[in-house]
Formats: structure tokens, C-alpha cells, sequence
């Protein structure tokens, strides 16, 4: 019997532990993450119980007669333990359901959880979507470097390297507050100029989330006479690495500064993670595909996974 318990406050112990051992276990994940910004989300997370035993998570937010995968994280979905089989997921949906339409909700907007971010396979969810009649909503192309066998960068993106070297750029990881905010005014200013928009995340929450955090945020940066012109923020998980955040000035683009940054990433990572995601470079729900960008990641030697969105209706 599949009972479900809403998420509040008393349950943050319990929910953190199971994250903590879960087999598709994120740190974004963790109440201590997921709550900074809990002013901007009606949180409608979900824990299931098979009998009196927790067997899942279900981070959620509310949108009048919507729940989805929570809208402050990147990814979403169903957080197991390795006992979770397909016939109990399958058993959750229906209890799910039956939740949905006893409290009023209509629709069901659910992303997945990449595999490049399970430590065992994980994807009981997608079957049980399917079998429930559930639709794809987007698919989303993300680029990623299989970091025990990469593939061979192109002579030019080598030889941009080798230039930010000759040039003197400097690469270091900080992990003070002001790094941060500077960070973040050079990708807000490079969102703006090309897309009208800015970071997600302010300069005070990124450096807020790192004192959190410590081993799972960082930031590396390209540094020219003292400046910071080119950086990247890292997600570091258990076999994962994610660019959240890549910047490069003018001067960086000139120099390949950004370029010496991500091969450092490269070169750190390889032989203890097993995957460096650069994240999405589509648009309109995947629809649009930004080949500018695309192509620079797959410079890198970098490959498409992909990224799904379900629509489930009750």
C-alpha cells in the first residue's frame, strides 16, 4: 500500500537522509539547497511510503492546478533508493493519481533525471510515464564529455589554448564572496548583451550556496593582470560534473581564456568523474537549437544527452 505525506519543515531530517543515500541522489536536492529560495516556490514536494517504509521523494512546486518538478532546480523527478523496482514506481504513479485528482490538481509537469547523474540505473519513472499515457513535452540537447575516454579536441581549439597560456592567462579556483559577485556581473553582462536576460542566481545566493555546500560548488576563473575575464561555476555530484554558469569577456573570447578554463576542468576531473555536462544549448523547449553554442561545446569533445520534460494529465 502506497501512502504519500506532503513535504513541511518536520520532515527535513528525513528527507536529507534519504537523498543522501538515494541512488539517483542530487545535493541540489538537499532542503538546505532547495529551500534558499522558497520565497519564489509554493513548495509541494511528496514523500511515498510503502507502508510505513519511505521509498521516494518527489520534489515539487505548485502552479494554481499544475504541480511540476520544482521550478527552482534544474532537474526534477522521482529520488529512489536502490530498492525501488519497477512494479513499486509503477504502484507510486497510481497512488500519485489518486492524489492529483482528490486535491485538485489537473496536470502533471515532470523532468526527468538525466542517467549521467545516476550512481545505479534510475529510470523506473519513465516507464511508468509512458504506461500512465504521460507525453513528452520537450526534449532539450545537452552536450557531454565522457571523461574516461574523451574525445580528441579539433586543432583550433588546441591552439587557442596554447595562446591564453603564451598570453599570461592565469587560472584559479576561488571560493570567496567577492569572486562571486564578480562572476556574476561578467555572466549577467554577457546574458544581457546576447539574450536579454540575467543569471538565475544572484551573486549573495551563489556564495550563500557555496558556505552551504563547499565540496559541490566551485568556481574557476581565468585571471589577466589581476582581472577576471572568463570563468565557469561548477555543480560537482558523484560521477557528474555540470558547467551551471560559463562567462568569457571580450578579451577571453580573443585570448581562448574560457577555452584554458574548461580544458583545466577537463584535465582535474578526469580518471575521478565520469561525466562534465555543459548543460542545454536549446531553447523554445528544445525546439530551437542554438548551433553556435552547440558547436563550441562539442569543440571540447562533447556529445548530446538529452534532457526530457513529461506532461501527465489527471
Amino acid at each position: 500500500m502506497i501512502t504519500i505525506k506532503r513535504y513541511t519543515d518536520e520532515y527535513k531530517d528525513i528527507w536529507n537522509k534519504f537523498n543522501a543515500d538515494a541512488k539517483n541522489s542530487l545535493f541540489m536536492f538537499d532542503r538546505n539547497y532547495m529551500d534558499y529560495h522558497r520565497n519564489r516556490f509554493k513548495d509541494h514536494s511528496l514523500l511515498f511510503y510503502n507502508d510505513d517504509e519511505l521509498i521516494a521523494l518527489l520534489p515539487l512546486s505548485e502552479h494554481d492546478k499544475e504541480l511540476r518538478s520544482h521550478g527552482g532546480l534544474t532537474y526534477g523527478g522521482f529520488i529512489s533508493s536502490s530498492k525501488m523496482k519497477q512494479h513499486t514506481m509503477d504502484d507510486c504513479f497510481v497512488a500519485l493519481n489518486v492524489y492529483c485528482e482528490e486535491n485538485g490538481f489537473e496536470k502533471l509537469l515532470y523532468k526527468t533525471i538525466p542517467h549521467i547523474y545516476h550512481s545505479q540505473p534510475a529510470e523506473e519513472d519513465r516507464y511508468s510515464l509512458f504506461i500512465n499515457n504521460a507525453s513528452i513535452e520537450s526534449i532539450e540537447a545537452s552536450t557531454v564529455i565522457n571523461l574516461s575516454s574523451p574525445l580528441k579536441m579539433p586543432k583550433g581549439r588546441k591552439a587557442q589554448i596554447s595562446r591564453a597560456r603564451r598570453e599570461g592567462v592565469v587560472i584559479e579556483e576561488r571560493s570567496d564572496d567577492g569572486s562571486f559577485h564578480k562572476f556574476i556581473d561578467l555572466e549577467n553582462s554577457v546574458l544581457e548583451e546576447h539574450h536579454g536576460v540575467d543569471a538565475v542566481h544572484t551573486g549573495d545566493e551563489l556564495a550563500l550556496l557555496h558556505s552551504r555546500f563547499p565540496e559541490n560548488i566551485h568556481l574557476v576563473v581565468a585571471v589577466l593582470e589581476g582581472k577576471m575575464i572568463a570563468g565557469t561555476v561548477l555543480f560537482e555530484y558523484s560521477q557528474t560534473v555540470h558547467t551551471q554558469y560559463m562567462a568569457a569577456d571580450d578579451q577571453a573570447r580573443e585570448l581562448g581564456a574560457l577555452d584554458l578554463v574548461i580544458k583545466t576542468v577537463i584535465d582535474k576531473y578526469s580518471g575521478d568523474k565520469l561525466w562534465l555536462d555543459f548543460g542545454i544549448s536549446t531553447e523554445d523547449g528544445g525546439r530551437y537549437l542554438n548551433q553556435g553554442l552547440i558547436s563550441q561545446k562539442e569543440g571540447f569533445g562533447g556529445r548530446t544527452n538529452i534532457y526530457e520534460k513529461w506532461t501527465l494529465n489527471f
